[in-house]
């Protein structure tokens, strides 16, 4: 299975600490090895950088360690194929424009028997559900709202009704945003922390390092960061329950709403019954 990283801040945040860790699950200290992609959003734009090689060994990963991007919302990827083959096109996070915004959608999944109608407005590029799932959304909200873009809570509801039209057919944890808000949802495993004052020391698991947050940090600061498998081992980190739907804005939760768990609790669960 692949894993995701999303970060939602109240002020522009560099991901360079968590993205230590992540990376080293991307071939170092796990399995992923089948591409990776980190976006940064900075006001309507993003810096997108997609290798279809190991996040582990991978210069571009070296490339954005060392060039700290200070941004409000991040979305990053390291990828066990399951659908589609190990190319670029197939790297998340995938990237669309809707109403004069980009989004950045990535997933962690298989969902076969999802096939939705397209009427061509958002075509895949490659050839993972994944990507079909995000053009099939941004279709969706298209035709629900016109070319005005909704509220927050009303995009936010509407998400909940698309996502329970596929999350109860496999596996769809998948990170959705659009530089304001980010939406995650929760099938099988995802976990997520708040970042506020009192700021304290965080040690990497896959990394033996430690960070304290209280000399980069102002009282104000508020970080969210929204992961599969928690990156540190010794902060608090939240369980989403699956069948779980999430916005955050401003690096805190502002919704939150019931969808369906996953009928597997794993790939090779999910696999066995396929067979």
């Amino acid at each position: 299975m692949c894993q995701l990283l999303g970060m939602n801040c109240n002020v522009p945040t560099d991901i360079c600490f968590s993205f230590t860790g992540f990376r080293r699950r991307g071939g170092g200290t796990d399995v992923h090895r089948d591409g990776w992609g980190i976006g940064f959003f900075e006001g309507r734009g993003v810096r997108l950088f997609l290798d279809p090689q190991p996040s582990a060994h991978s210069p571009v990963a070296e490339l954005v360690l060392n060039y700290p991007i200070h941004s409000l919302n991040v979305i990053a990827h390291i990828r066990k194929a399951t659908s589609g083959d190990i190319c670029l096109e197939n790297t998340h996070p995938f990237g669309r424009e809707l109403w004069g915004r980009q989004w950045l959608f990535a997933h962690n999944g298989h969902l076969p028997d999802f096939q939705p109608e397209l009427d061509g407005s958002f075509v895949p590029v490659g050839n993972t559900d994944s990507e079909l799932i995000l053009c099939w959304l941004l279709q969706s909200l298209r035709q629900r709202f016109g070319v005005t873009p909704p509220a927050s809570e009303a995009l936010f509801s509407a998400l909940h009704e698309l996502t329970l039209q596929f999350a109860g057919l496999g596996i769809s944890n998948y990170l959705l945003a659009n530089g304001e808000i980010m939406v995650a949802h929760c099938s099988t495993h995802l976990s997520y922390l708040i970042r506020q004052a009192p700021f304290g020391e965080a040690h990497l698991s896959d990394e033996d390092v430690t960070v304290d947050f209280s000399n980069k940090t102002t009282p104000n600061d508020r970080v969210a960061v929204i992961t599969t498998q928690p990156l540190t081992d010794n902060e608090p980190w939240v369980d989403m329950r699956p069948g779980t739907l999430w916005m955050f804005q401003h690096g805190e939760v502002v919704a939150q709403d019931d969808t369906v768990p996953s009928p597997y609790k794993s790939m090779a669960e999910m696999q066995g019954h396929d067979a």
